[in-house]
């Protein structure tokens, strides 16, 4: 039988977690090198001088122009759009009509009538969804990550990030860069092109995403290193990127919550059964038959003070019910040492082992999700757990209950999956441990939680 959408494709198995727990896919795919130098020195230099990260070629963009560009995304976005002018970047978060999250991604406004969604697919693709569908005046066009698209790139995207990063970016611009508030965009100079940029600042000092058109890649990217490279720049190659952002506290994969319910059938029936959705894969040690159990909120993931209740959108009742009951809060989790190392040490076992735990990222699917537990009590989940040469140990981001997320709290994971591992290609088999942990702020950097929006 041909699959011709996500719904088709899930209509074979009798639970959706069927389908993701075995799936082939492990975790999400970045194609670019996974060093330049060493993971370490270039996870260092994110807190100490300066990164370079090529965002060419793992994200999907969406480019939507039209008349009713605002009027779309104003239908589908938990954020007020209130502010909606070119060169203003938003965080885009999206919902089903339960409230729950399906994605998010940074939306570029380039010009009045023109946004550029840039992530994952997730995001981009509901919205594309509702402008093919819902009578919107807009035209879409989509430029797949490069593993998805066989033609070049539409554009080019760096990111400069570092204590010294705003030093090399103005000493390249030639003087200093007109004042660009964060998360707005402007321009500067460099090599004579003139390059698009965003202003944010993950490491926890000010930096910029540059972007422009893919055939000046190169010629930007070397006059970039040529300045950077007394100001202890460094290529950060995928090791690197895939694990210092957790430092800042972005909980990069949530479960989008599509997979059920009547009211997003005609959806899973719009989205191809070859397409990002229907190729996720599940892993951890959080096991429910029930895969709304791994949906979550807007408020779960620490985006309650963006939401805004000024405008309607899909999901809005909803959000507003909710509003005043109990959320998970997000926090950091270190993990102990000691059950690290055992981890480690039981490689060189005869018998049974614990599931390898590979260096500096360790999710071994697209969407992992870890029990955590107090007392023997589940109390929230784990996520995307990292080694950072930063804090000189491993850290998860983590949606704990209120009762066990204050900084100090000690709680355990569990660490690998049920009855000896699934069948994905990326689980070995093995048995299942704890892991002590202590919750710390999130961001776990001082300096990222104190100045990343100055």
């Amino acid at each position: 039988m041909i699959h011709n959408s996500l719904e088709d494709k899930l209509q074979q198995f009798a639970n959706p977690i069927d389908m993701l727990r075995n799936a082939e896919a492990g975790p999400y795919q970045f194609p670019v090198k996974s060093e330049f130098t060493n993971w370490r020195d270039e996870q260092e230099a994110w807190r100490q001088s300066a990164v370079f990260f090529d965002q060419s070629y793992h994200m999907t963009d969406h480019y939507i122009e039209g008349p009713d560009v605002k009027k779309l995304v104003e239908s589908l976005a938990i954020n007020s759009m209130a502010n909606f002018r070119k060169d203003v970047a938003k965080q885009l978060v999206v919902c089903n009509p339960d409230g729950y999250v399906i994605g998010d991604a940074i939306m570029f406004i380039l010009e009045d009538n023109l946004i550029n969604i840039v992530n994952k697919p997730i995001c981009g693709n509901w919205v594309q969804f509702h402008a093919e569908t819902q009578g919107f005046d807009v035209q879409v066009s989509k430029d797949d990550r490069s593993l998805d698209n066989s033609q070049p790139r539409r554009g080019y995207r760096f990111e400069v990030q570092g204590p010294n990063a705003w030093s090399i970016l103005e000493k390249l611009n030639g003087g200093p860069i007109s004042e660009i508030k964060f998360f707005n965009m402007g321009e500067m100079n460099i090599a004579g092109r003139k390059v698009r940029v965003l202003r944010h600042g993950m490491a926890g000092a000010p930096g910029l995403e540059l972007f422009g058109p893919y055939e000046e890649k190169e010629e930007v990217r070397a006059a970039i290193f040529e300045v950077g490279k007394d100001l202890g720049l460094l290529a950060a190659g995928s090791k690197t990127y895939s694990t210092v952002a957790h430092e800042s506290g972005w909980f990069p994969s949530p479960m989008p919550a599509i997979y059920t319910g009547e009211s997003m059938k005609a959806y899973r029936e719009w989205l191809p059964a070859d397409g990002f959705e229907a190729g996720l894969s599940l892993g951890g040690s959080l096991v429910s038959d029930n895969i709304e159990d791994y949906y979550l909120t807007p408020y779960d993931l620490g985006y309650g003070h963006m939401l805004k209740f000024d405008h309607d959108f899909i999901g809005r009742e909803a959000l507003e019910a909710m509003k005043d009951k109990p959320h998970r809060k997000k926090v950091t989790l270190k993990w102990d040492k000691d059950d690290v190392v055992k981890v480690f040490a039981s490689l060189f076992n005869d018998g049974d082992r614990f599931k390898y735990m590979d260096m500096p990222a360790s999710h071994y699917a697209t969407l992992p999700y870890d029990l955590v537990t107090k007392d023997g009590k589940s109390v929230g989940i784990s996520h995307y757990p990292v080694y950072t040469s930063n804090v000189s140990g491993w850290i998860s981001l983590a949606l704990l209950d209120e009762s066990v997320a204050a900084p100090g709290k000690d709680v355990s994971i569990r660490w690998g999956e049920p009855d000896g591992g699934s069948m994905k290609p990326t689980v070995e088999r093995h048995i299942q441990t704890e892991i002590s942990a202590i919750v710390e702020h999130c961001p776990i950097s001082v300096t990222a939680r104190e100045n990343y929006k100055k």
